[in-house]
């Protein structure tokens, strides 16, 4: 076998299409017209020995083959990315770029003001554009491109092309009106079933987490109100007998601009939220991206180390 007789760009084409399974978007990613591209992945074929890419009724299906050769593929290209990170130094910071994070509310008060700070100072020419996740993974718009990160505590059943890592972690707690009769004195379970309750529903479902604990146990609250903000419940609590279960952050945060509410054990065993970033595996090796991944976990955990002093 001649190395020097092969095409290492084809290589790049193949791990493009084997990503987008869209010819389309593939030659777009490449800044190739729909002719080069057919051309590129004709040789490809002829290479490989195989059609490796076929029509599907949404863009292409990979054969055997291709996810064979993708297996095999895809620790050359890691490799490759971070050579050239290497010698590229830090100049990706210069780059000019608008950089999608979908989340809640909650996550963009405590993260964009120390956030946004930094990357104006390190990576001038980047637009950080904030979308609410409602509730929901963005898979789709993972796949696409139309989302670069999403930051939330409720996402599960993560496919093999999203990566993941935890931000920090959260217990719940019960923000009440301090004038609340039934939190003066002890908070059993009872008092805590006794009072109505605000929740936050990013779906519309009003059977949360903390429903889910209370059937286990046999047991119903009475909901007044379920809203699709975490943090617009915090403002509507004082002078009523309402009650609020929220991450921990959330209640502070309320208790510091609202000397009327206090911060109460939940009576019921909640578990911790874990608050994860996900991303796509074609950007997981993108120096800019990476680089914003490590700030918004550098800051998030700061954050939280604030809040727990």
């Amino acid at each position: 076998m001649n190395l020097y007789t092969k095409d290492i760009n084809l290589l790049l084409v193949f791990h493009t299409l084997y990503e987008e399974l869209n010819a389309t978007r593939a030659a777009q990613r490449m800044s190739l017209s729909q002719p080069a591209l057919s051309h590129k992945l004709n040789k490809l074929r002829h290479e490989m020995g195989d059609s490796l890419f076929v029509r599907a009724a949404r863009g292409l299906t990979a054969t055997p083959r291709a996810h064979e050769l993708a297996r095999q593929m895809q620790p050359l290209i890691h490799q490759l990315r971070n050579f050239y990170e290497q010698t590229e130094g830090h100049d990706y910071l210069s780059r000019t770029e608008s950089i999608r994070i979908y989340t809640t509310d909650y996550m963009e008060q405590a993260l964009l003001p120390h956030l946004l700070p930094l990357v104006r100072q390190a990576a001038p020419n980047v637009t950080i554009v904030t979308q609410n996740t409602r509730g929901r993974l963005p898979r789709q718009e993972l796949e696409t491109g139309e989302c670069d990160i999403a930051i939330a505590g409720f996402y599960n059943d993560l496919p093999d092309t999203l990566r993941q890592q935890r931000l920090i972690e959260e217990p719940f707690k019960v923000l009440a009106a301090r004038d609340n009769p039934h939190v003066i004195g002890g908070f059993s379970l009872d008092d805590y079933l006794e009072c109505e309750h605000l929740l936050t529903t990013l779906t519309g479902d009003l059977k949360g987490l903390v429903d889910q604990k209370l059937a286990e146990l046999g047991r119903e609250r009475s909901i007044v109100a379920g809203l699709s903000s975490f943090i617009v419940p915090t403002r509507l609590l004082t002078e009523t007998r309402w009650l609020l279960t929220c991450l921990r952050s959330i209640a502070e945060q309320a208790t510091a601009l609202d000397d009327n509410l206090v911060i109460l054990e939940p009576p019921l065993d909640l578990p911790n939220v874990q608050v994860m970033q996900i991303w796509h595996e074609r950007t997981d090796a993108d120096p800019m991206r990476r680089w914003l991944r490590n700030t918004i976990q550098e800051v998030l955990q700061r954050v939280c180390r604030e809040h727990s002093s």
